[in-house]
């Protein structure tokens, strides 16, 4: 090879290099500037969602007053004489839940125990994403199921249960939300590390005692935590209390007969039963704004569980 063809391979590459060079700084320069506006849209859109929650909250409680939305016991927003007292809805979004943590939380930490403590390598990787499965089946499909199955079973075992009734939907929310407690539990004790497990059994303990007084303690903000992003959940749901839950608003704590949660009345309103811009439409605000504050609130508890019990090893 002469000098002229070396010199033209020189220059090839070269030209190659400040071209790669090129690029890479324009995505040095670029990219920061794309990862901010992402970050931007995020929290303009937070901010947004806020706004306008209370934005019409406040036109619903510029017809409404406040007093009787948080004491009064009666939810009859679309009777001649509405009446507007979001308890009936509190006590059926709660019972839901408190069903629905019954079931989840005695289930989901068994396995999670299981999986973590018990469970062979080949075991945890057939039995992990078959659990979590269930986190992906529609809500649609659970309420339904909760409708035609899970209420025939308990009518034959409960004489005198109604069609639509809070146990049910509260168990099949149960059922939805135990691959959030065990797949976040699970995690949790995976992360305690195995010396604390050796010098456990070094001192005689066995490996029941090992797993229910070392490891779970050691684990314990991120139980915790799964256990209130697992209510907060529970709280939140929709189509599941809305198909099987019933549309019946009441004060009194009954699982035998039909309840309303909060997320059945939005979707009860939403689907045209109250005209644009009247109280009963700016009704759907006002209990959007109440989910939202139990809603955060349990995130919160969460966030401060998880930072006063963190163990850091």
């Amino acid at each position: 090879m002469n000098d002229l063809e070396r010199s033209s391979v020189r220059d090839l590459i070269d030209k190659k290099k400040k071209k790669k060079r090129g690029i890479s700084q324009i995505a040095e320069k670029g990219m920061p500037a794309f990862f901010l506006l992402c970050a931007v849209v995020s929290i303009l859109t937070t901010f947004g969602i806020i706004f306008t929650l209370v934005f019409e909250t406040g036109q619903f409680f510029s017809q409404v007053s406040i007093i009787e939305f948080i004491t009064s016991a009666e939810w009859y927003p679309m009777h001649n004489d509405p009446s507007f007292g979001i308890r009936p809805l509190i006590v059926g979004t709660l019972t839901i839940a408190v069903i629905a943590m019954c079931i989840a939380i005695p289930i989901g930490l068994a396995s999670a125990i299981y999986l973590s403590e018990y469970a062979s390598e080949r075991s945890r990787k057939i039995i992990k994403p078959i659990l979590e499965v269930l986190a992906g089946v529609p809500t649609i499909v659970y309420g339904f199921f909760a409708l035609t199955f899970v209420t025939p079973i308990l009518q034959e075992i409960i004489p005198g249960l109604a069609i639509y009734n809070a146990l049910s939907p509260g168990i099949v929310v149960g059922i939805m939300i135990i691959p959030m407690i065990a797949s976040l539990s699970e995690d949790a004790m995976s992360a305690v590390p195995n010396s604390m497990r050796e010098g456990a059994f070094a001192m005689g303990a066995t490996k029941f005692e090992v797993a229910i007084k070392v490891v779970l303690p050691a684990a314990l903000s991120g139980v915790v935590a799964s256990f209130v992003l697992a209510i907060s959940r529970a709280i939140g749901e929709t189509m599941i209390v809305t198909v099987a839950g019933g549309s019946n608003p009441t004060s009194t704590i009954d699982i035998t007969n039909a309840v309303q949660t909060m997320t059945a009345y939005i979707v009860q309103i939403s689907l045209g039963d109250a005209g644009y811009a009247t109280t009963e439409y700016y009704s759907i605000y006002a209990v959007g704004m109440t989910l939202f504050l139990f809603t955060l609130l349990m995130n919160l508890t969460a966030y401060v569980i998880s930072r006063r019990f963190r163990e850091v090893y």
